[in-house]
């Protein structure tokens, strides 16, 4: 296990009006005892000091941290299941976990919560290369499962710049979007079917459905974005797409996001059937991203906003003849100030670092608030603009010991998504007031939602309100308290 260094300072001491649940035991060396009845020694970690699992104890953004003495690294399901029906028996509560790339809270514990990683769930179950359905064990790391589709002519239709440590089961739970959502949609359309273990050790599994199956109630869409509060996914059966042929990009300079808007709409007629993504970022990230990686950026003059463009499609000839009208179209007509097509595939790969190093590198002052939005796209860029003024104005962003370093915004165009980055040197409570409820009240004004594809996790429970009725809310409470009476699974978080 590699050792990492508690930074965050711990969750129930940064929000101290958060209480333990006291009908929770607190977990024994009798109820450790239990456990290694049947799991092997590699499937325990155990220690009477919770800094030394700070690894699976603190979130990646350095936010949240737990007091977990205890993590589960079961390897089957029936395992997982025997955990799960102890600890509803004893009223041990329990976080589900991943690869802990998670940026709301919610995979980590806030108390004294036993940890179950799914790491050692990491088998490819089954792949069709007819139909192309995948199945695997829902610990799978998405960039094996990359891999493995990759070899067979297919790529997995999801990605994230956290692929290298994000796990299948965890994107599924919290229903993350990615960077091809314009292409291949939401994971709610994707996955096929779920293998889950509920919070009383049943199992219960449809991972072996066809695409098309109308006998009943789709019962894995509750899982799909659900966190981990009603069940822990083990299986996962997707429907994977076929592999792209012919794959470019190109990276544009753009002065204003009016004119990203109109660029949107040029792509989607001009490039449709090839589209899929388009990626902005404001001047900001990048300065963050030219800062961390220390390297000059691909384009030669600075602009308010970059595009970044991808092209797929089973004809490279074709593609690149149509990406280059266009980039030539756009340039001629001045609704771009500068655009650099990749040459090879090496320069197509440094224009995605550029795009997916900008959360780590707004990550490396210290930590960031981040806040994960979607609006009309007209709206899109303003939360970013009056977020910024809104910390200007209370003199918040600049040198040191300003706690602010910069307030970015970058994200998904074509399915209306914003992510918002403000790169802390440390984490402040007036800072947060500031930005909290702001970012929700101006979401809710503009009728977007508090949450794109992050999830709700301990970050925003309390906030739903925001995006959601009094009824839908009313609706989830009901569905939690139907599958987990006890409130075992993840705790203090989503609902």
């Amino acid at each position: 296990m590699t050792k990492v260094l508690p930074v965050a300072q711990l969750t129930a001491e940064a929000y101290p009006k958060v209480k333990r649940n006291p009908s929770f035991k607190v977990p024994t060396k009798d109820d450790v005892q239990y456990f290694r009845s049947f799991l092997d020694f590699d499937e325990i970690l155990e220690s009477s000091n919770s800094e030394e699992l700070a690894s699976f104890n603190q979130d990646w953004m350095k936010k949240y941290r737990g007091q977990s003495n205890l993590v589960l690294l079961p390897k089957s399901t029936d395992k997982i299941a025997k955990i799960m029906k102890y600890c509803n028996d004893n009223k041990l509560a329990v976080v589900p976990q991943g690869g802990n790339t998670d940026l709301v809270g919610a995979s980590v514990p806030v108390f004294d919560e036993i940890i179950l990683s799914l790491k050692n769930m990491n088998k490819i179950r089954d792949f069709d290369p007819v139909s192309g359905t995948f199945k695997c064990d829902a610990g799978v790391v998405m960039r094996d499962a990359h891999q493995f589709l990759r070899e067979n002519n297919h790529i997995f239709p999801l990605d994230l710049p956290s692929r290298n440590n994000c796990q299948v089961g965890g994107v599924v739970s919290t229903n993350a979007g990615g960077l091809n959502f314009v292409r291949y949609g939401s994971l709610h359309g994707t996955v096929l079917g779920l293998e889950v273990v509920l919070p009383n050790g049943e199992i219960i599994s449809n991972i072996n459905a066809l695409r098309k199956d109308n006998t009943g109630y789709d019962l894995k869409q509750l899982f799909i974005g659900a966190e981990g509060t009603i069940g822990v996914i083990t299986g996962v059966s997707i429907q994977a797409a076929a592999r792209p042929k012919a794959l470019n990009a190109v990276l544009i300079g753009i002065d204003s996001f009016e004119t990203v808007q109109k660029l949107f709409i040029k792509a989607k007629n001009e490039l449709s059937e090839v589209l899929s993504a388009f990626e902005f970022m404001d001047r900001g990230s990048i300065e963050c991203t030219i800062e961390y990686m220390g390297k000059p950026f691909p384009l030669v003059n600075s602009h308010g906003f970059y595009v970044l463009i991808e092209t797929s499609g089973s004809n490279k000839r074709h593609d690149d003849e149509k990406l280059e009208a266009f980039l030539s179209s756009a340039l001629e007509t001045k609704l771009i100030a500068e655009g650099k097509m990749a040459k090879d595939l090496d320069e197509y790969n440094l224009f995605w670092t550029w795009r997916k190093s900008v959360p780590t590198a707004c990550n490396s002052y210290g930590g960031m608030y981040k806040y994960d939005m979607s609006l009309q796209l007209k709206d899109l860029y303003s939360v970013s603009e009056a977020v910024t003024k809104r910390l200007n104005d209370a003199s918040m962003i600049g040198d040191a010991p300003k706690p602010v370093v910069k307030s970015v915004g970058y994200g998904h165009v074509g399915d209306g998504n914003i992510h918002l980055n403000i790169a802390v040197r440390h984490f402040t409570k007036e800072l947060e007031d500031l930005l909290e409820p702001f970012v929700y009240e101006y979401i809710a004004l503009k009728k977007g939602s508090i949450s794109a594809e992050h999830g709700v996790g301990f970050h925003k429970k309390g906030h739903l309100h925001y995006s959601r009725s009094e009824i839908e809310l009313r609706f989830m409470k009901d569905i939690k308290n139907h599958y987990d009476p006890n409130g075992i699974l993840n705790p203090y978080k989503y609902v």
